[in-house]
């Protein structure tokens, strides 16, 4: 049987074997430390800076070494509030800005300042104010680029020794005053008025022209047309001319056929409705005479005509 003594002992000994464990055990987390991948993390030894541990599993000096909180590596995008700024001709305008930077060294980020989100924010806002005072608000708003690289180039400038780098900045946007605003849109509205003015101006000086540049190449091409036409009708006309022609050369019509033809073809000219009064042409008597005497109808056969006698003069002889 234990005596109470021993009992204590046993008891004694079991607490201080747990107790030393669970020191072990404290010992070992405080020792090892994981730090994440694009993290790094700052060990101060005794409150001195000691070292810099990089992404995976490290050993630390338990109840020596400290890991201070871990420095986020990667790219970082932040936006700041919209911050008024006076330009050149003394308007305030609202400028919301974005600013792109990565931690480069974690030690400086750490130790050369004590917030460098603050710092970054502020040194925006009067870069900004320094570079946007010495433009009227015309070129601020149209000189956005040249704006962005004069801050990118300050700001990298200053960060660079507190470990930071910056990458980009950029102004999301730059609202004027609400009467500047409604000015500037009455002017865009009164220019596009005026441009659609012009364009329609413009448009229907141009319709016209081509109406005209139609209208003229139309009536080209229709006199053009019209010679050809007339041409060819000439040519038709002349070459029918001519084979009529030929073809009364070949038949050799004598007079009385002519005369005959000719009263035939007589009537055909009082042919029509508009045609009120006729005027017989003189040449009718002398086809009628013609036709008169191929038939025999002249009242027999013409009188010979007496024979021409030169007058002889008194006292000659014949």
């Amino acid at each position: 049987m234990i005596s109470p003594s021993e009992f204590i002992g046993q008891l004694f000994v079991v607490a201080l074997l747990v107790v030393l464990g669970i020191f072990v055990v404290v010992v070992l987390l405080r020792s090892i430390r994981i730090v994440p991948q694009a993290y790094a993390g700052v060990v101060e030894r005794l409150g001195r800076y000691h070292k810099t541990l990089n992404p995976g599993l490290n050993l630390l000096v338990p109840f020596i070494d400290r890991l201070r909180p871990l420095v986020d590596m990667r790219e970082q995008v932040v936006s700041f509030p919209p911050q008024p700024v006076i330009t050149e001709d003394n308007l305030v305008v609202s400028i919301d800005t974005v600013i792109y930077f990565q931690v480069t060294d974690a030690r400086a980020a750490t130790y050369e300042i004590a917030n460098y989100l603050a710092g970054v924010e502020q040194l925006t806002v009067t870069t900004l104010r320094n570079v946007v005072g010495g433009l009227n608000l015309e070129e601020a708003l149209t000189s956005r680029d040249n704006i962005n690289g004069q801050l990118r180039v300050v700001l990298d400038e200053a960060t660079g020794k507190w470990g930071l780098r910056v990458n980009r900045v950029e102004l999301k946007a730059i609202d004027p005053p609400a009467s500047i605003q409604d000015s500037m849109e009455k002017q865009m509205r009164a220019e596009r008025d005026r441009r659609a003015v012009i364009l329609t101006a413009e448009g229907t000086k141009q319709s016209q022209i081509l109406e005209a540049e139609g209208a003229r190449q139309s009536a080209i091409l229709k006199a053009e047309g019209d010679a050809k036409a007339q041409i060819l009708r000439a040519e038709a006309e002349a070459e029918a001319i001519k084979t009529v022609f030929a073809a009364i050369h070949v038949g050799d019509p004598d007079p009385k056929l002519l005369a005959y033809q000719y009263l035939q073809t007589l009537p055909k000219l009082a042919e029509g409705a508009s045609n009120k009064m006729w005027i017989i042409p003189s040449e009718l008597t002398e086809a009628l005479k013609g036709v008169t005497n191929g038939f025999g109808m002249g009242g027999g056969a013409p009188r010979p005509s007496a024979p021409h006698t030169d007058p002889v003069p008194p006292g000659a002889t014949s």
